[in-house]
């Protein structure tokens, strides 16, 4: 198998799409063509995990966070970074990064957290915005089922847990070729008038080319009237974050040590506890400070996160207990899905979970 056949189905769990514009998610190091031997699942890619990978003979490293996250101009080996890149081109060792693509996705780091913690009705924190677009196009109502169908197969007419989703009216038209013309219908030169459906169907932005040649293809036009808009509307199933609730409500400091307990966390720092009880709980694994007023207006009475400064504890006004429960830990589940998801998909192939603690925090 070859490891850009790893990769489409890497892409078909976290489609890079969905990952924020700041981050450097993909193949990072290693050629797609390549013949891989097996996949070592880690959290960072660093040069111990490099080298377990050259242990257990695997040659493609699928990291949670980019080992390259910004521009470097050298590789002299002078830091983490550069030895670990070193060391997997030495060796033939691709490096692919998931990140805030899975991140972003609905079945992705913050649903792990969420089941980890045993959490239901859950849903997106934030949800993404301007990454959805909608397509009109006309066609004769004998061409219709065939061209909706090929737009649904192209990733189309979803919407939350609805597919196959379109809109269909019927209208009025005219039309009259040319000379150089060759029409379907009617004849070139005269003008031709009859009933033609009008399909609407929304899609996720990325999809867009796939989408039009769906289109373009099936319909039986010469020439071939759509239109494409941006749309405004958020998509819920796509995002940062996410809010759910305990089944049973909790006092703050249970909670608190349910959740070191659950997610293996050495020490929580938090905010001071309101008196209240714990019932709504928003999370957001990895750096999530910026989602604080978030988690506030969307009602939760905790908000589980990592990498809190001082003064951010103070956003939590008494509305909410705000908690850091370290990066790692709030992440630490992410490569074990990872793992699951791959061996489900590849039969019969080595797909194996890094060894290695890669948490760069320690605690006394």
């Amino acid at each position: 198998m070859k490891i850009k056949d790893i990769i489409t189905v890497l892409e078909e769990m976290a489609p890079l799409a969905y990952a924020e514009d700041f981050d450097n998610v993909g193949l990072l190091v290693g050629n797609l063509e390549n013949e891989s031997n097996g996949v070592l699942v880690c959290h960072d890619a660093l040069e111990n995990v490099i080298e377990e990978a050259i242990t257990k003979n695997c040659n493609l490293v699928v990291c949670f966070h980019p080992i390259l996250f910004s521009g470097i101009k050298k590789i002299t080996g002078k830091n983490y970074v550069e030895r670990a890149i070193l060391k997997a081109i030495k060796n033939d060792i691709a490096i692919y990064a998931v990140h805030t693509a899975l991140d972003n996705h609905s079945q992705g780091v913050n649903n792990i957290f969420c089941n980890t913690l045993g959490l239901i009705n859950t849903k997106i924190l934030i949800p993404k915005q301007q990454f959805l677009q909608k397509l009109v196009t006309y066609t004769v109502t004998e061409n219709a089922e065939k061209v909706r169908n090929a737009m649904f197969e192209a990733g189309a007419g979803t919407i939350g847990n609805y597919d196959n989703c379109s809109f269909n009216s019927e209208g009025f038209f005219t039309f009259k070729g040319n000379e150089k013309s060759n029409p379907t219908i009617g004849e070139k030169g005269k003008l031709h008038t009859g009933t033609e459906i009008k399909i609407e169907v929304i899609f996720e932005k990325h999809l867009q080319s796939r989408v039009l040649k769906a289109l373009l293809t099936n319909h039986i036009y010469e020439e071939v009237a759509y239109e494409i808009y941006d749309l405004q509307n958020a998509h819920q199933n796509i995002g940062l974050g996410m809010i759910g609730e305990l089944e049973n409500e909790m006092d703050e400091k249970e909670f608190l040590l349910y959740v070191k307990e659950i997610m293996i966390a050495r020490g929580i720092r938090h905010s001071a506890f309101t008196g209240k009880k714990v019932k709504k709980v928003a999370v957001l694994g990895g750096s999530g400070s910026f989602a604080i007023k978030n988690a506030i207006q969307a009602g939760a009475d905790a908000f589980l996160t990592a990498d809190l400064k001082y003064h951010q504890f103070y956003e939590a006004e008494n509305k909410l207990l705000l908690a850091d429960i370290g990066h790692f830990e709030s992440e630490r589940y992410t490569k074990n899905y990872i793992v699951d998801y791959l061996r489900k998909k590849i039969l019969n192939f080595a797909i194996i979970l890094s060894e290695e603690n890669t948490n760069p925090v320690k605690y006394l």
